[in-house]
């Protein structure tokens, strides 16, 4: 699918749109700030342009089209919804997808300053979102599964990151987890990867969520980590009582996956800090506060 440093300028976008979609080239297009797998770009003021950059296949895009207006229609929230395709050419030879545009900051950027309003909100989408997946539905090669398969990487983080005097809380709730039973449930829709640069804020809450590239069918504790990640200090009771009923062992399992995820931004955090390629510097605080209520609060 040709070398992943094609540099995508705006320049490209246009002519892109030019030759597959001229009735929207003329539409201002803008660089979205951030981005990793793919790079966005504004295009007018309700859509985006989605480009494959990082991405060594184009399979996340493609689960995104093929599954994004399936569940959109059903989600309480804003998410990005793909509206026009765009095929690999000789002028960019990735895909790319023209989508609706979600207003508002992402977290790792803004905040949450009503934090009840936000628990409610975020705990209705996944309630919404964490339906019974259809068998054709995409599973996951790299997450979904117990976390005993993920100890490797834990450890990987553990050790990058985590601060001596936290290193036995953190290592007994990840143990903690490990030891929980696994989902025993109907595979259901899970978004995978909610983490603050992909949890949209505005007015002071949660307004939408974007990036679906690693949604699958399987345990809801993958998404439901957000209680502690996403959530400010004191939001993860009032998010599992508006969620609904969920067994102890999901609750163990997505506090232990809060923790590996915290540490993850934490990481990132600090590639970002000592200049790495990939890394993101807003993400390192956020991942350290995140840390500190898995290790400070539970579900009740």
């Amino acid at each position: 699918m040709g070398s992943p440093e094609i540099e995508i300028t705006a320049d490209l976008v246009h002519d892109l749109l030019q030759e597959q979609h001229p009735d929207l080239a003329g539409l201002t297009i803008r660089e979205v700030a951030g981005g990793w797998g793919n790079q966005m770009w504004r295009l007018g003021d309700d859509l985006a342009v989605r480009m494959q950059r990082m991405d060594p296949t184009p399979e996340l895009q493609l689960k995104e089209r093929r599954w994004l207006p399936v569940l959109a229609p059903r989600l309480p929230l804003a998410v990005p919804t793909p509206v026009r395709f765009g095929e690999p050419s000789e002028r960019f030879p990735k895909y790319w997808t023209v989508m609706t545009w979600v207003p508002g900051e992402p977290l790792d950027l803004g905040t949450i300053s009503r934090g009840a309003h936000a628990a409610d909100t975020l705990a209705g989408f996944l309630q919404a979102l964490h339906v019974e997946a259809p068998d054709d539905a995409p599973v996951s090669a790299d997450r979904g599964d117990h976390l005993e398969k993920y100890t490797d990487g834990f450890d990987h983080f553990f050790h990058a990151v985590v601060p001596d005097a936290l290193a036995d809380e953190v290592r007994a709730v990840w143990d903690d987890a490990v030891a929980a039973p696994a989902w025993e449930g109907p595979p259901v829709w899970v978004h995978g990867d909610l983490h603050p640069a992909n949890v949209v804020v505005s007015d002071g809450t949660v307004s939408g969520v974007v990036d679906f590239g690693d949604m699958f069918a399987g345990d809801p504790a993958w998404d439901l980590a957000a209680a502690w990640v996403i959530l400010p200090a004191g939001g993860a009771a009032r998010f599992f009582d508006e969620y609904g009923q969920v067994d102890e062992a999901t609750i163990r399992r997505a506090r232990g996956l809060a923790a590996m995820k915290s540490l993850f931004l934490m990481l990132m955090g600090q590639n970002g800090d000592r200049g790495h390629p990939g890394g993101k510097p807003t993400w390192g605080p956020a991942g350290r506060a995140a840390l500190d209520r898995v290790l400070g609060e539970r579900s009740n």
